[in-house]
């Protein structure tokens, strides 16, 4: 079986320079799933650029989410009819894009899609996400069939949280699936 492709969804503005993803992408050679439009999400548009880049690959993939990216991975499977070629996501820090703040920031993605996830994955979240409280990650993990994993006080778990590679959340994703 041919190694899976692993798939970078970055959330709202995408990962600079300095955020894991970035890291994970010269280091490892994971693939960004490129967005039209970083700063407008329309989840439309982010879905069906996932659908296209998941229809592309020639081997298995694992989606690996940050943020709005792990909310698109809920709202694709929901439709997609080709979640049979994911085998694994691993998604970091959800936001939550119900809450009145993001939901006027980022219009069209409320409400979250609460189905479960039809491939393996493990939601992974900090208690002092600015971006999402810790009991509303823990509800989002628990309604996706996903594992959780508890990242303490670490914030949104980007940039900011100077997480460097974040070798912690790549072994987490080798413990998810097997990858380089």
């Amino acid at each position: 079986m041919a190694a899976p492709t692993v798939l970078l969804l970055p959330g709202w503005q995408n990962s600079d320079s300095t955020h894991w993803q970035s890291r994970w992408e010269a280091i490892y050679g994971d693939h960004r799933v490129e967005q039209h439009d970083w700063l407008r999400p329309l989840r439309g548009d982010w879905s069906a650029r996932l659908e296209q880049v998941v229809l592309a690959a020639s081997c298995p993939v694992v989606l690996v989410a940050h943020s709005l990216g792990c909310i698109l991975v809920a709202a694709w499977a929901a439709h997609s009819r080709n979640t049979h070629k994911v085998s694994a996501a691993l998604l970091v820090a959800p936001g939550d894009t119900e809450r009145d703040d993001l939901r006027q920031q980022i219009p069209g993605w409320a409400p979250i899609v609460r189905q479960r996830l039809p491939f393996p994955s493990r939601v992974v979240a900090a208690h002092d996400d600015p971006y999402c409280e810790a009991s509303r990650s823990r509800e989002m993990a628990r309604d996706w069939g996903s594992a959780f994993t508890d990242a303490g006080q670490r914030g949104h778990l980007n940039s900011d949280s100077d997480l460097g590679d974040w070798s912690e959340g790549r072994e987490i994703l080798n413990q998810l699936f097997k990858v380089k």
